[in-house]
């Protein structure tokens, strides 16, 4: 075994890293790989539960048991930061979410004939792997994948791409369909016997100009602390249940009971709303349609949230605005928050809670914050895209 190389650890990508850094596909920690590239199994590899694993481009890393994909995820973050030379206190182990429980997707449709092919496109290629079984998917949105293909035969362009998004609300689930032709009485007819007969939340459709609701029997809502929220179509939610939960559990751990909170970026108000019992929130949203949708549902329950349409990116919170509140949640998208981080960094306000869906830019503002005196305590790597590289975190900085 002396001539096999160790494989040490999954490179960002999803590849096997040896020891003196060679990239192995599809190696896992604990495997070696001769001098021929044959790669001997270890301990840490697992059965990929799907058919479709290696074509499909939804997962990357179905064949790594659970304790080394969740030590995966752990590392993505430990990595980030040792990159930016950023000390920390204490990383702890990822909560990775379970499968059949992504609750939001995706998807590409085309047609060639009468066949259509749904599904996620393969790996880095636009070709769509037709879906026949997902376990990565809630059972209520794969359950809609066979009906949607059979729609698509009527109103799908030949060899035209088919956006179709998929978002589990409390209503049950919401369908957006974009570059799709319905025209004419049988056309609408058929769409909304569709909506009926599979008991959609929402179905909208793009056709070129822009979303028309075809069907909304009621507003379609999602709950935070316990208020709901109308929800815009396709609007940005964390992709399941259970990494949600752990965002929220880690973000009220952080901030403690603080009387004022500011929540930046708060989008339809996943943590705003989830924190607000007994004290004030100020959130802000760049997003038209998400900050009205928040105020809307504060308004309804009576909660102390003052919302603001504002975007963080030009025009930031600077240390005077930010110096009122005891806390900041911070969730931006996946290029960070740069700006809004320099104005931090030059605050006083004793804690922030960073939430990220982009360990490298994460770390690069935790440097920032680092640089402008405050400590990094912790943080929760999160695992929300089973079997993908793709992770999350929050993390707790104090002054």
């Amino acid at each position: 075994m002396s001539d096999a190389a160790l494989i040490e650890r999954i490179a960002a990508r999803g590849d096997g890293v040896t020891g003196d850094g060679r990239h192995v596909a599809g190696g896992v920690p604990g495997d070696r790989v001769r001098d021929d590239g044959i790669l001997i199994p270890g301990p840490n590899r697992a059965e990929p539960p799907c058919r479709h694993f290696g074509k499909c481009g939804g997962c990357q890393l179905q064949h790594v048991a659970e304790p080394a994909l969740a030590d995966f995820v752990r590392d993505r973050v430990v990595g980030g930061l040792e990159g930016q030379e950023v000390p920390f206190a204490e990383v702890l182990p990822a909560l990775l979410s379970p499968s059949q429980s992504r609750r939001r997707a995706a998807l590409t449709a085309l047609r060639t004939g009468k066949q259509v092919a749904i599904g996620f496109n393969a790996a880095q290629s636009n070709q769509i792997v037709d879906m026949r079984m997902c376990p990565l998917l809630a059972p209520e949105l794969f359950a809609l994948v066979a009906p949607v293909r059979d729609l698509l035969v009527m109103i799908a362009q030949p060899r035209r791409p088919v956006k179709v998004k998929l978002q589990l609300l409390d209503q049950g689930v919401e369908l957006i369909l974009e570059g799709v032709k319905a025209e004419g009485l049988d056309a609408a007819m058929a769409l909304q016997d569709f909506a009926g007969a599979n008991n959609l939340a929402r179905f909208a459709i793009d056709q070129g100009d822009g979303l028309e609701i075809l069907w909304q029997p009621d507003p379609p809502t999602m709950r935070f602390g316990g208020i709901a929220v109308e929800v815009p179509p396709f609007a940005f939610l964390q992709p399941t249940a259970a990494g949600q939960a752990a965002l929220v559990d880690a973000v009220a751990r952080a901030i403690g009971d603080v009387p004022a909170v500011a929540d930046l970026f708060a989008g339809v108000g996943t943590f705003a709303l989830s924190v607000q019992a007994g004290r004030k929130v100020y959130a802000a949203e760049g997003a038209r349609d998400a900050i009205a949708a928040l105020a809307g549902a504060a308004n309804r329950a009576r909660a102390l949230i003052a919302t603001e349409h504002r975007d963080l990116f030009r025009r930031p919170l600077v240390p005077a605005e930010l110096n009122r509140f005891g806390a900041i949640i911070l969730d931006p998208p996946r290029a960070g928050a740069e700006e809004q981080v320099k104005q931090l960094a030059a605050s006083t306000v004793p804690v922030i809670a960073y939430v990220s869906c982009n360990p490298a830019s994460f770390a690069r503002d935790a440097k920032m914050l680092v640089e402008g005196g405050y400590q990094l305590d912790w943080v929760q790597p999160v695992g929300q895209f089973r079997w993908s590289t793709h992770v999350e975190l929050a993390a707790r900085f104090s002054r």
